[in-house]
């Protein structure tokens, strides 16, 4: 992309795609606009962020190829997100000792300082072994990924700002507008 001007409003000079259009409909869209509004309210203005681009493509990629939930592409990017944010956590060990997390230990997160070793479980307690898949990305299971739900939420909030996100707003709304298909009962 080619831009010009001198002040906040650039004019696009030139533009060259980097992959075929992606067609992405339903659920799918949603996740979209959620994606594209959480970069234009995470990023400052004119920021390079090349690397964070192909996160990006690949995420809507996985988009369009998918059938079933958007939710792993969703926190993976997320996830990415924040690390080029500069917000790097050590999911693979405990901030208090430096050992090794445990996977049947509960660790609570404590912002600017890591997971920390902890008897109380609440929204900000975490096994090992969701630690151990926040860290690889990968999410086997309907619990870790409710788990990276809950700590991308929770680490992205600051740079939100408090303002909900439109996207979240409009997905809540069309949930209400589809019509509901019960379950088909077998014999």
């Amino acid at each position: 992309m080619r831009w010009g001007g001198r002040d906040e409003v650039k004019t696009l000079r030139n533009a060259e795609p980097v992959s075929l259009a992606l067609p992405l409909t339903g659920v799918m869209l949603y996740s979209g606009l959620y994606v594209n509004e959480l970069l234009a309210r995470v990023l400052e203005h004119e920021t390079n962020f090349s690397a964070l681009f192909f996160d990006y493509l690949h995420c809507l990629q996985q988009l369009a190829a998918l059938s079933s939930s958007p939710e792993p592409a969703l926190r993976r990017f997320e996830l990415a997100l924040l690390g080029y944010l500069g917000y790097g956590v050590d999911f693979l060990h405990c901030a208090g000792s430096g050992e090794p997390v445990a996977d049947t230990m509960t660790y609570r997160y404590r912002e600017e300082k890591g997971f920390i070793a902890s008897m109380i479980v609440d929204q900000r307690s975490f096994t090992g072994y969701e630690l151990r898949a926040l860290a690889a990305r990968e999410f086997p299971d309907v619990q870790t990924l409710r788990t990276a739900k809950r700590f991308t939420r929770m680490a992205l909030k600051p740079y939100l700002g408090g303002k909900p996100l439109k996207s979240r707003e409009l997905f809540q709304k069309s949930a209400v507008l589809r019509p509901h298909t019960p379950p088909v009962a077998k014999e």
